[in-house]
């Protein structure tokens, strides 16, 4: 019996999870680096999943198969090809970082309410997401994969209503008020998206007889699977509406900025850079691999989506006062970027959003967890509430403008090479939704430079003239996520040797070649011809 490696990565931060819940009161430095390490063990995992994973092998490796529930054909199926292997290097990859930021985020704080912060608890719960959202990436049967789905949504709901920002203008009470109903809007959102995606894998089941992802191919492939058109095109609309929600897609998107606002910056990152990446994930996966001609009818409609997206979600962030929710509706934005990149259904657009997605999630990070440091200072969100910040706190400002070029896709930064691709694939079949899609590279720009300008130049304010400057432990946070967007940016090599050959499988379950251009060159006689 091979080493069930899936198995292990996934069950080490959910034992590490329990642990880390179980550690006395008292002892809350001893739960910090327990929590710490087991996500440094995690990421190790993750590392020899990558080095044991062969590009060019199997769609499907290091795969795991027992039976779970044999009366309704449910099997606990693991896999994973070049999209999940990266998308689990990037989850393990951040929550060391998530939980070093929110090191002091759970620590006892004593309120008007008399309320403590359970700081196990707190880390104990990042643990608990992380397992989940690994699982979610390895998953290959369809009922395991709606199981963990939904499950994530528990820990993060006491994570966004239970450990809120402290950056607060109103009353201890009004606080936990936002909190609390942002909590509730991210678990009634994604809870109904989650309930009309069981009533499509229902009806999977009844069409197919089975849940395995591989299996339900494999008859397809054969001619064997007997799906009516109506039908394969209503259990895609169940499954990509929950998906959509998880995203976020507009218009289903209004929970983000809410969740993100009402967070910690390192639950915010959590979410953004974490949690929402299954939805995009599972619109390849499953989407893709399991409807593909539903998938081909509602690429138009999906397209206008993406494009909503992407220039709504920047405009609201150019008119947004608070720092939090700015990059929150410039995540949905680059959503739309990655929803635009799947359903091209070119090679390009497809490992563009793959990458974007590894991307996105860096330089969100780096991003939103240095805004975190710089809200913790001040003790506000409002944008308006700082200036001249770049004179007190170098570092910190300078580490907030690569986090902000970052998300802008400056050439030489990682984000610049996904969204790249991403237009090109575009262009390739959709010419007018890629010129409408740049568009969105033109207000990022505008927002990332307004927010630098707004709050890192200018006259010193009184209230930030005493601002320390990024400490010791801050430093270790954002210089290793500054270095990968910049490696990555540079040798992007390393993803896409990865990430290729998946994208080739999902092209093929789609039946999709990339168009050919219009124009060739004549090498011979260096003319242009038809």
């Amino acid at each position: 019996m091979n080493f069930p490696l899936l198995t292990v990565t996934a069950a080490v931060p959910a034992v590490g999870a329990i642990l880390t819940a179980a550690v006395p009161a008292g002892r809350r430095a001893a739960a910090k680096w327990l929590a710490l390490l087991v996500s440094l063990a995690t990421l190790a995992l993750a590392v020899l999943v990558a080095i044991r994973f062969e590009p060019g092998g199997d769609r499907y490796q290091l795969t795991e198969s027992h039976a779970w529930i044999p009366d309704f054909g449910v099997r606990y199926e693991l896999g994973v090809d070049g999209i999940g292997v990266v998308l689990i290097g990037l989850t393990a990859l951040l929550i060391p970082f998530v939980i070093a930021a929110g090191w002091h985020d759970a620590d006892p704080l004593e309120t008007s309410s008399k309320r403590w912060r359970p700081t196990q608890g707190f880390f104990a719960l990042i643990l608990l997401v992380e397992a989940m959202v690994i699982i979610s990436f390895e998953a290959t049967d369809v009922f395991l994969f709606y199981v963990f789905f939904e499950a994530m949504l528990i820990p993060m709901y006491f994570l966004i209503g239970g450990f809120g920002d402290r950056a607060h203008a109103g009353s201890d009470e009004n606080a936990a008020a936002q909190r609390s109903y942002a909590a509730v809007k991210f678990l009634l959102y994604n809870l109904v998206g989650g309930l009309i995606m069981l009533a499509a894998v229902i009806g999977l089941y009844v069409v197919a007889g089975n849940f395995s992802l591989q299996e339900i191919a494999a008859a397809r492939a054969a001619g064997t699977l007997d799906m009516a058109t109506n039908t394969e095109r209503l259990l895609f609309l169940g499954f990509f509406f929950a998906f959509a929600v998880k995203a976020p897609l507009w218009p289903l998107h209004t929970w983000l900025p809410n969740a993100m606002g009402e967070s910690t910056a390192p639950v915010a990152v959590l979410i953004t850079a974490v949690v929402d990446k299954v939805g995009t994930f599972a619109m390849l996966r499953f989407c893709l691999g399991l409807f593909p001609d539903a998938s081909k009818w509602a690429t138009p409609v999906i397209l206008v989506l993406a494009l909503i997206s992407i220039v709504y979600g920047a405009l609201v962030a150019v008119g947004q006062r608070d720092i939090k929710r700015l990059v929150a509706y410039a995540s949905i934005s680059h959503f739309g970027f990655i929803v635009l990149g799947i359903f091209a259904m070119t090679s390009q657009g497809q490992s563009g959003a793959t990458l974007y997605m590894v991307n996105h999630g860096l330089s969100t990070a780096a991003l939103m967890l240095v805004a975190g440091f710089l809200i913790s200072r001040r003790g506000s969100r409002l944008i308006a509430d700082y200036g001249g910040v770049q004179k007190v706190a170098p570092v910190l400002a300078g580490t907030f403008l690569i986090g902000g070029l970052a998300t802008l896709s400056l050439p030489g930064l990682a984000p610049f090479v996904s969204e790249f691709l991403v237009l090109v694939g575009t262009f390739a079949r959709y010419p007018v939704v890629g010129i409408i899609a740049t568009t969105g590279i033109v207000l990022a720009a505008l927002y990332t430079l307004v927010l630098y300008q707004r709050t890192m130049t200018g006259p010193v304010k009184e209230e930030v003239r005493s601002m320390p400057d990024l400490r010791l432990r801050e430093v270790l946070v954002v210089a290793p996520l500054i270095a990968l967007l910049i490696g990555l940016g540079v040798y992007p090599k390393v993803l896409t040797d990865i990430v290729n050959p998946a994208v080739e499988h999902t092209m093929s379950d789609v039946r999709q070649t990339d168009p050919k251009p219009e124009v060739v060159v004549d090498a011979k006689n260096g003319e242009a011809a038809k």
